[in-house]
């Protein structure tokens, strides 16, 4: 038995796209709606038929929804709730894909008194964005973290589950500050640096007459890939997990003084005991499946 008829995705760019194409490939009896404020992609998405129905307002899209998922940057939540609230059916549940949980939690909580709230996040995505940029197999493999407050419904939680079962994806449950600092260090943190590195590298082209981005190695490419996210997305995400973020950032800056302070002492030990110690994690990371152990990272010598 499904685990939902009827699902509506509020926000129709790179995840809520992915969600529509997974949902025909692998539900494809689900009636699918969807709605998104910006016209052109909703034209867009009318145009790939990703949606049985493309609704003009989101009170229009959820009238007979039993899943609602909420695809907006974090930031967007609260409007995008208190958008639906007339419209949404008492027995629906709501859930969201945002990298923040425990103040879209409380926001969505405060737009929606009464209804039953499941959050979600799949950890999975590109630097790509838009409906045009989905595709069906984003979440196979991948991690989907459910974070269900204090209280809520255990029936609401196991259909929300399996229905990112039903699209491919791994699911974990914790509770949503638990999971807003693990992602603060294995997600937030490091597009932080990208960033930043990418800023600086971009600051120091005058200086080295370009050739910062003309001699580009690997791992800065890498950076820039990751810096190369949709900007109003990251910056939600930064000021909803403030203090996760703020924390570990102050974590990493002691751990850099410690990795300056041997470079500059000539600790040489000391550098390949840490070089080797977080090269394992990586190691453990293709281990359980999150990334490609193909030589040079995957990438294509065509």
């Amino acid at each position: 038995m499904l685990p939902f008829a009827r699902v509506t995705i509020i926000g129709l760019g790179l995840i809520g796209s992915s969600i529509a194409r997974a949902v025909r490939a692998h539900m494809p009896t689900v009636r699918l709606t969807g709605y998104d404020a910006d016209a052109d992609v909703r034209a867009t998405v009318d145009r790939l038929q990703l949606c049985d129905d493309v609704t003009e307002s989101a009170g229009a899209a959820v009238i007979d929804a039993d899943l609602v998922i909420l695809c907006v940057p974090v930031g967007a939540m609260a409007a995008a709730a208190a958008e639906l609230a007339g419209d949404l059916p008492a027995d629906a549940i709501i859930s969201d894909v945002g990298s923040s949980k425990a103040e879209v939690l409380r926001v969505l909580t405060e737009a929606l008194p009464g209804a039953t709230i499941i959050p979600a996040h799949p950890v999975a995505g590109t630097e790509r964005s838009g409906p045009e940029a989905g595709f069906a197999t984003l979440f196979h493999k991948r991690w989907c973290i459910i974070t269900p407050g204090h209280g809520a419904d255990p029936a609401a939680v196991q259909r929300v589950s399996e229905f990112w079962r039903r699209l491919g994806a791994d699911v974990e449950t914790m509770a949503p500050e638990h999971h807003d600092r693990v992602l603060a260090v294995t997600s937030h943190l490091p597009h932080l640096i990208a960033y930043t590195i990418v800023g600086t590298a971009s600051d120091l082209e005058e200086v080295t007459q370009s050739e910062v981005i003309k001699y580009s190695a690997g791992g800065f490419r890498d950076f820039t890939r990751i810096a190369a996210s949709d900007p109003t997305m990251w910056r939600d995400v930064f000021l909803t997990n403030r203090e996760a973020v703020l924390d570990m950032l102050q974590r990493f800056s002691e751990d850099l003084t410690a990795l300056q302070r041997a470079i500059r002492l000539g600790k040489g030990d000391d550098l390949f005991d840490h070089f080797t110690r977080t090269r394992a994690i990586r190691r453990g990371i293709i281990e359980q499946g999150q990334d490609d152990p193909a030589p040079d990272f995957g990438r294509s010598h065509e």
